[in-house]
């Protein structure tokens, strides 16, 4: 009993030590693009788009680009949302990012 009571002690304190120190090192998921400069859907090549932006590969950044050759210029932000392979989720990402001028 003496073993097991000394086992729980140290337990417990062990697990207060801990915790906060575990706490600390768990990173909150980003739920935006860290600031940076601003890029222009209707100026930016692919290349940046691509590098630039997340959740955006070549793929996505050339059908940006087709889509804008294709029907003109964005006129806002959420026209982004009319490209093939773009939602909502990777809007929001990218949001602060974007802009139409």
């Amino acid at each position: 009993m003496r073993k097991s009571l000394i086992t729980a002690v140290a337990f417990s304190l062990l697990s207060a030590f801990t915790a906060p120190v575990f706490a600390e090192t768990q990173a909150a998921p980003a739920a935006v693009v860290a600031a940076g400069p601003s890029i222009n859907l209707n100026t930016a090549d692919a290349a940046t788009l691509s590098q630039a932006l997340t959740g955006i590969g070549a793929a996505k950044a050339e059908a940006i680009v087709a889509h804008r050759d294709a029907n003109g210029p964005f006129t806002s932000v959420d026209d982004l949302l009319e490209v093939k392979g773009i939602g909502s989720s990777t809007l929001e990402k990218n949001r602060a990012r974007l802009t139409v001028d």
